[in-house]
């Protein structure tokens, strides 16, 4: 291995030896329910808010990390549609404009869309991030790489739109089928 190697004599003892302590990696979904809660408490965008991930829906691009409802509650005297809140969150800072994409295509059947990103991102990255999220509505989250205190702070908030309703009953249909245990809980 790599180091500096010393000559001992006979009957010397061995020297402590020094380890480096590595870095602790993450991945992606230990950020999910974190960021799930600061929806729903932090933001106050969504009354239910739920981790997904994966590649559950089948489709490309077509399963948001985080996902959320924000619908009228029993208490509510004026009712309103409930809207689809959905996130896509990335640890690695060295390909925004993919995770951009991808929250791009969630516009699809969200009335709201965030893209969460580390606060790692090279400067030049987070201004064009920062201004496309701005140019297409779309929230843009800053976080530190540490899941027990991610600190999220808010760079752009999400703007509303209509979504295509086609595309919502398609992506409630199929949430509906892989995941019945979460729709019931959104919806």
């Amino acid at each position: 291995t790599r180091g500096l190697f010393k000559y001992r004599l006979p009957g010397e003892e061995e020297p402590e030896e020094i380890t480096e302590e590595m870095p602790p990696t993450f991945r992606e979904e230990d950020f999910y329910e974190p960021f799930a809660n600061c929806l729903r408490t932090d933001l106050g965008e969504c009354t239910e808010a739920i981790a997904l991930g994966g590649s559950y829906l089948g489709r490309k691009w077509g399963t948001p990390d985080v996902i959320g409802i924000y619908k009228p509650l029993s208490r509510d005297v004026i009712k309103f549609n409930p809207e689809i809140i959905s996130a896509e969150i990335k640890i690695n800072p060295s390909d925004p404009i993919t995770a951009f994409g991808q929250a791009i295509a969630y516009r699809l059947f969200s009335s709201k869309v965030y893209l969460v990103e580390p606060n790692t991102m090279l400067p030049e990255d987070l201004d064009r991030i920062e201004a496309l999220c701005i140019l297409f509505g779309v929230g843009l989250i800053l976080f530190g790489l540490n899941p027990e205190n991610p600190n999220f702070i808010i760079r752009v908030r999400a703007q509303r739109y209509i979504p295509d309703m086609f595309y919502v009953n398609e992506f409630a249909d199929k949430l509906y089928n892989a995941k019945r245990d979460i729709f019931d809980k959104l919806f």
